[in-house]
């Protein structure tokens, strides 16, 4: 199947390149202008107003000052940005390219507001908004104690088997243990954000995890490939796992340290916030007890009370194997909105059917099809499969 990248994509992918991830002034062109002007006017070292100014002299000199330094650091990267060709390339690589209004992308990123990633490099099997339509943060210590490795793993597996994705970053300690518990569930998926390129195996004595999860998962950066890692880009990427999950659980945290710094972004962008409580001596509890004090986050020691938080509505019912009773969904079918409604009844009951065909059984564009598809998995109404969608069974 042949690949095309439009102008606008092109731009999104080369600007990835050019400036460091949530650099509010390219939010604000992109916004204004959009990827394909902005890139055009840093190639032919122009100029490009930077935002409305409200009549204020003194604003008007300070945006215009601030695009125009802007763009020197973007220049000096221009010999790195590679042809509309090679990133196409990338995909023989397993390496895929989403953007804002791709069906892929996460709208819930918009939140972000001008700190938004311009684009995302994916690798990995699984769509991204799909999975992060019903999804947990969980992260923690690096250098986490045997009992926050447990607690991790545990909560990972239990809420990965009940069909919510695992977010984290990929790092040693509560990171990994819950990538691999959520990888020990049942059809587990688990989406890992780097702070590097999806290609980079950082730490290297996690090529292997990050390979799995690949394999079942998806693989997020907002860095090109072959991007590395430094220190800022951690604190940076942490905002991004915040805004994929629809809440953030802290197992382990020190009382300065990079989980606390997600759980303060997705305070700020009103996700859910819990965390699991630990000894009153630890060094390593001391953030979670922090964020519970101080930041009202709901102290969490279940899987039931994980998904009880994040679904206040209700959560589909897992059926075990001795359990007769259908399985029920979050919502009633009376509470669909119409196209929703639609959707579901074009899905069919036993046998997979892609995206497109559902689209044209229900008579809605593509757009509008994935969208329900989104919203009628999370509601637990339909499931993936490998021939695309079907109807949840029980």
């Amino acid at each position: 199947m042949n690949y095309t990248l439009d102008d606008e994509s092109y731009a999104r992918a080369a600007l990835t390149y050019l400036a460091e991830p949530a650099d509010h002034v390219l939010g604000r062109l992109l916004r204004l202008h959009g990827a394909a002007r902005t890139l055009e006017a840093v190639k032919a070292d122009g100029f490009i107003v930077g935002g409305p100014t409200a009549g204020d002299p003194d604003e008007d000199r300070h945006a215009r000052s601030s695009v125009r330094r802007a763009m020197q650091r973007w220049r000096v990267r221009l010999p790195e940005v590679p042809s509309p060709d090679d990133v196409i390339a990338f995909r023989g690589a397993g390496i895929r390219l989403v953007c804002p209004g791709d069906p892929e992308w996460p709208s819930q990123l918009a939140d972000l507001g001008d700190a938004q990633p311009y684009a995302l490099w994916l690798r990995g099997r699984v769509d991204l908004r799909f999975s992060c339509l019903r999804s947990v943060a969980i992260v923690g210590s690096r250098a986490a104690t045997a009992y926050g490795c447990y607690v991790a793993a545990d909560l990972a597996a239990s809420v990965a088997a009940r069909g919510w994705a695992v977010v984290s970053g990929g790092a040693y300690g509560i990171d990994s243990a819950a990538h691999r518990g959520a990888l020990g569930a049942t059809d587990g998926v688990t989406v890992a954000v780097l702070a590097c390129g999806v290609d980079v195996p950082y730490p290297t004595a996690h090529a292997e995890l990050l390979d799995a999860i690949a394999a079942q998962g998806v693989i997020v950066s907002e860095w090109p490939p072959g991007r590395q890692v430094s220190r800022l880009r951690f604190l940076v990427r942490n905002r991004v796992i915040a805004a994929l999950a629809t809440g953030t659980l802290v197992v382990e945290a020190a009382e300065r340290s990079g989980a606390v710094n997600t759980a303060r972004n997705a305070r700020d962008l009103n996700r859910l916030l819990m965390a699991v409580p630990g000894q009153i001596t630890s060094e390593n509890s001391v953030g979670c007890h922090r964020i519970i004090r101080e930041w009202q986050a709901t102290l969490v020691t279940t899987h039931d009370e994980v998904i009880e938080h994040l679904s206040p509505l209700g959560a589909p019912r897992v059926v075990e194997p001795s359990d007769t009773r259908p399985a029920t969904a979050a919502v009633g079918r009376d509470a669909l909105d119409l196209e929703s409604a639609t959707v579901l009844d074009a899905v069919p009951r036993r046998t997979g059917m892609g995206t497109t065909r559902i689209a044209q059984r229900a008579g809605l564009s593509p757009a509008a099809t994935v969208r329900c598809l989104g919203e009628l998995t999370a509601a637990g109404f339909t499931e993936r499969c490998p021939e695309g969608w079907r109807l949840r069974r029980t």
